[in-house]
């Protein structure tokens, strides 16, 4: 019999693809670790960054794990109690340490806010995963909202804007990203797009120009795209609102 093949070697192979999607969510936990030592030591462009990092590996530990047919429980606590490191924790301190600590009390109690908005939305998504629309999420989910807080800071470096001339631009929209993740409006969970089924030549190109933009400018183009995205849980919420009840 080949050793590769005996009951042993494929015992090992079925952990390792379970160990998989784990990697992914440590690697977004580093990330959001890296981001915080990063704020400490005044490098506040690579504490976005890191941000944004963390993000891309929390959105490919769930695909990797559905591939995989992977899924489990501890999988699952494990890249919530991650994502309040990195969307949560790294985010509000990141802020905290660039603009809000010269605010005193304002300050903190405004990465405060964002940071349990975080925790609260997290736990709220755990409890009702079951029985919410798959299309829509309920609040700001919490990467978006980090990618808006982490979005402003980057770009704000970028352009060597005076942090003295941002703090109350930089608390607004600490606190704007934290009630909106705790908010009961409706936000595209984008769940329906599959990659397994065929799409028109218009849709990759268009896929390549989105990629091209984004490449063109990052902090700029991500800032201006997570905010869209903050701004239309409102729009949809308006736009139900005014449709009459049949």
């Amino acid at each position: 019999m080949d050793e590769f093949n005996t009951p042993k070697s494929m015992n090992l192979r079925r952990r390792g693809i379970y160990l998989l999607p784990n990697l992914f969510t440590t690697g977004a936990l580093f990330a959001g670790f890296y981001a915080i030592v990063q704020a400490m030591n005044g490098k506040y462009e690579y504490a976005a960054v890191a941000i944004f990092v963390a993000m891309v590996l929390d959105g490919l530990d769930g695909r990797v794990a559905r591939m995989t047919h992977t899924q489990s429980e501890f999988g699952a606590q494990y890249d919530s109690l991650s994502d309040m490191v990195s969307f949560g924790v790294a985010p509000s301190l990141v802020m905290y340490e660039w603009a809000l600590k010269g605010m005193g009390k304002l300050g903190w109690f405004a990465a405060f806010i964002y940071c349990v908005a975080t925790a609260l939305r997290l736990a709220r998504f755990n409890t009702n995963i079951e029985i919410v629309d798959k299309h829509y999420f309920q609040g700001l989910p919490s990467p978006a909202a980090a990618a808006l807080v982490a979005g402003f800071v980057w770009v704000m470096l970028d352009y060597g804007y005076p942090v003295d001339s941002l703090r109350w631009y930089a608390a607004t929209l600490t606190v704007f990203a934290g009630l909106s993740m705790v908010s009961n409006l409706p936000f595209y969970s984008f769940k329906d797009i599959t990659m397994r089924k065929s799409v028109p030549f218009l849709v990759i190109f268009i896929a390549a120009l989105f990629f091209l933009l984004v490449f063109s400018y990052p902090p700029g183009v991500l800032f201006g795209l997570f905010l869209c995205y903050a701004l239309s849980g409102f729009v949809m919420w308006y736009l139900r609102r005014r449709k009459p009840i049949a």
